[in-house]
């Protein structure tokens, strides 16, 4: 019995160390310019992202829109708050998959994946189709 005992508590510690090694997303991000910044959190079991600031929030004196967004209900909708990133589930080694990422920019929505590159930075990918071409950003936590 002691032996079973002793086996389930190193077991037990091994996969609690496994699960802290694992880098986290969940925080407030900003991408290499500096334009905006984002809340990566939960949202179920899978993760989410939302526009917390912009460095340039107003448009002619107003609140920036999603104007270029092709459904037009939705171009009335503020930029800030707006939720961008959804679907992430944990595919290991530090990598978040199965996402998709809206640009505001061009009103495009793209499949994505987050991979943890170090505790406070991340690579975030946006594609089309497979994930070899698409468009890589760098983003860093902000603290």
């Amino acid at each position: 019995m002691k032996k079973h005992l002793l086996t389930l508590v190193v077991l037990m510690l091994f996969s609690t160390c496994a699960w802290a090694q694992k880098l986290s997303p969940i925080g407030i991000w900003t991408n290499e310019e500096g334009k905006a910044r984002f809340e990566i959190y939960k949202c179920g079991e899978q993760l989410c992202g939302k526009l917390v600031t912009l460095k340039e929030p107003l448009r002619n004196g107003k609140p920036k829109m999603d104007d270029n967004n092709p459904d037009k209900k939705l171009q009335k909708r503020p930029l800030l708050g707006l939720e961008f990133m959804k679907g992430f589930e944990y595919d290991g080694d530090n990598k978040w998959d199965d996402g998709t990422i809206y640009d505001p920019e061009s009103g495009k929505t793209y499949s994505c994946y987050m991979k943890m590159t170090g505790k406070d930075k991340m690579e975030v990918k946006g594609y089309i189709g497979i994930s070899l071409i698409g468009r890589t950003q760098n983003w860093t936590r902000v603290k």
